[in-house]
């Protein structure tokens, strides 16, 4: 029995790997021009066998489904981190109006000061999802009953209204802006090149060092502050990490490819089943990592089915993942209403 479980967390990484190198084989494969497998293995290699398929698979492609791995990981990895620091099951960058600040942050910046280059705008990201997050927080934990889950999710729901209406009323004043506005806000992995997805790199990896570092503290945290601190650990500093670690993911993803709503929320959930399946348990050890595999295999799985069911006319990732994280979002809120009562 003991064999078994032990067996159960190493075959899951094995089927989570071999599922996200399928996904990221179809991605380069699939689109408006679909190219056979073997011919994308051969362009890989700098063996293609036309130079419109070496051209497509290298400066579309590729940079494409590089993005959706790092960005989608970027955002499992700050829902799962959301959710573990606040021991709120219903937190999510989007939800919870990180990804609106970020936004915020981005719009303002190339609007209002004329900011056009990554490195220049993304700060302002970062800014706009810290500034968006305390919001949040001191909204939410107002009242005698403090920060409930529903509290926090419907203060979220409200400066992530507030935001985007500003941010609306910012672009429609501003052509520059809206253009390059309208397809980001959607939530999309097209028409980004290498050098954007190398841009954020540094970013997302000091963000994922620092959640995945946190661990083994999120596991002291679930038991409760009193328990924590008890442990040693220093309550203050341990959600000071986090919540750099979470405008680091967010904010970067988010400059890159848009508010993507929902990942962060449905993931994490994914991860607690399969980590239960496996007989890992609520261990952050596991479903950080897990959180960062799965996300990507669902944003990828959402761009290129986004990009079969009306070709060559594309529909953005982030319209699909909110398809699916919309019904997801309100089950649980019903659920813990429903435990509430």
């Amino acid at each position: 029995m003991n064999r078994r479980r032990s067996v159960r967390p190493l075959l899951l990484c094995v089927l989570l790997a071999l599922l996200l190198a399928v996904l990221c084989l179809l991605s380069i494969a699939l689109g408006a021009v679909s190219i056979p497998p073997g011919q994308v293995l051969r362009a890989l290699f700098g063996h293609a066998d036309s130079q419109l398929t070496q051209n497509i698979v290298w400066s579309a492609r590729v940079p494409r489904t590089a993005l959706g791995l790092a960005a989608g990981a970027a955002l499992g990895l700050s829902g799962a981190l959301m959710q573990a620091l606040t021991r709120n099951p219903l937190a999510d960058p989007g939800i919870l109006g990180v990804s609106a600040g970020a936004a915020f942050g981005i719009v303002l910046a190339i609007a209002v000061l004329g900011v056009g280059s990554l490195y220049g705008y993304v700060w302002f990201a970062f800014a706009g999802a810290l500034a968006a997050s305390v919001v949040v927080f001191v909204l939410g934990r107002s009242g005698r009953s403090g920060a409930t889950p529903v509290k926090l999710a419907l203060a979220g729901v409200a400066v992530t209204s507030l935001l985007f209406s500003l941010t609306n009323a910012i672009v429609l004043t501003d052509p520059d802006a809206l253009n390059r506005y309208r397809f980001w806000s959607v939530g999309s992995l097209a028409d980004q090149d290498s050098g954007v997805v190398l841009g954020i790199l540094p970013f997302l990896g000091v963000g994922a060092l620092l959640a995945l570092a946190m661990a083994p503290a999120l596991n002291s945290l679930a038991l409760g502050d009193d328990v924590a601190a008890s442990l040693g650990r220093r309550l203050h500093l341990v959600r000071l990490q986090g919540v750099i670690a979470v405008m680091l993911l967010t904010g970067a993803a988010v400059a890159v490819i848009g508010p993507v709503v929902f990942l962060g929320l449905v993931v994490p959930h994914i991860a607690r089943i399969l980590s239960q399946y496996a007989g890992i348990g609520p261990d952050n050890r596991w479903l950080l990592p897990l959180s960062a595999v799965l996300a990507p295999c669902l944003l990828l799985t959402a761009d290129i089915v986004g990009r079969m069911v009306d070709r060559p006319v594309e529909i953005q990732a982030g319209a699909l993942v909110a398809f699916i994280g919309g019904p997801f979002f309100i089950a649980l809120v019903r659920r813990r209403k429903l435990a509430e009562v």
